[in-house]
């Protein structure tokens, strides 16, 4: 008994530090010139956007990290859906007609469930619902993907920063492991982000856009990367950003989106990005690889 005490201690002792090398890691990984590759909404040029069938694509094509966007209903359950309505992405217009402009948050969880989130896609998705932020933790402690959680028009959710972080806390999300290589929390809200890091400062953040460069300092106090639309990102923009410590101390870093092309692609790598936010992982993941 006190030799199996003896080495679960070393064991555990080896497993924190492992985790706090882990950001180091990742700050050598982007010198050597190593891009993370995030399946926006899951793998959603192969299946319905932000759906479990879309994170299990990713999956299946190798992609380690997935970003979606997390929301809430009447009745304060946290669901995953891109737009603020449900009319693009399921079948609300038929079955509550009479319910426009059919939006995420007048609606509960129970009557969300019965919507068809997946024939809009295509006949072979039929059926698939809009998962809990729950239901796609699960998901993702099975196949071991990271998550880059959009907190998504928090203005519209009061409090909804707290909930994320209860949910995700609940489901053993905040232990060392997740944060130190699994959970980054974005969103274009610069208030919900610096209400997050005041909860959890432990928490990586991400805001999306791109603060003019006088501005970076003002960002980097309570996030972590910069997370800029593609066409917006220059080589410069890209070392300032670099040049700058973000709230854990470490050199921010910055990913582009929304990249499906390999030509882009490789323009960013030579940018210097840290990581490319695509709806086609696969394509963007062989591009980088013959980049890198």
């Amino acid at each position: 008994m006190q030799h199996r005490t003896a080495v679960s201690t070393v064991v555990s002792a080896l497993c924190g530090a492992l985790a706090l090398a882990l950001p180091a890691q990742a700050a050598s990984a982007r010198q050597a010139g190593h891009i993370i590759v995030f399946g926006h909404r899951g793998a959603s040029a192969y299946a319905p956007e932000n759906t479990l069938d879309s994170v299990q694509r990713a999956a299946d094509l190798g992609v380690d990290w997935v970003e979606n966007d997390v929301q809430r209903t009447r009745d304060g359950a946290l669901v995953v859906i891109h737009d603020t309505t449900l009319a693009r992405t399921t079948n609300v217009e038929q079955r509550y007609p009479d319910r426009a402009p059919w939006s995420v948050g007048s609606f509960s969880l129970a009557e969300i469930k019965q919507l068809d989130a997946g024939s809009w896609f295509g006949p072979d998705f039929r059926g698939e619902r809009i998962p809990t932020l729950q239901e796609y933790l699960d998901l993702l402690d099975d196949t071991g993907q990271g998550l880059l959680l959009e907190l998504k028009q928090p203005e519209l959710y009061p409090g909804i920063e707290r909930q994320t972080l209860d949910v995700l806390d609940r489901a053993d999300w905040l232990d060392r492991p997740h944060l130190a290589r699994r959970l980054i929390v974005q969103s274009f809200s610069a208030p919900a982000l610096r209400t997050t890091h005041r909860l959890r400062p432990e928490v990586r953040t991400g805001f999306l856009g791109n603060p003019p460069v006088s501005q970076l300092k003002q960002y980097a106090a309570f996030t972590d990367e910069i997370n800029a639309e593609q066409h917006s990102v220059t080589a410069a923009y890209v070392k300032a950003v670099h040049g700058m410590k973000g709230a854990h101390s470490k050199a921010m870093r910055i990913n582009t989106w929304t990249v499906d092309n390999a030509p882009a692609a490789t323009k960013l790598v030579r940018m210097g990005v840290d990581g490319i936010i695509t709806d086609r992982p696969d394509l963007i993941e062989s591009a980088t690889r013959r980049r890198t």
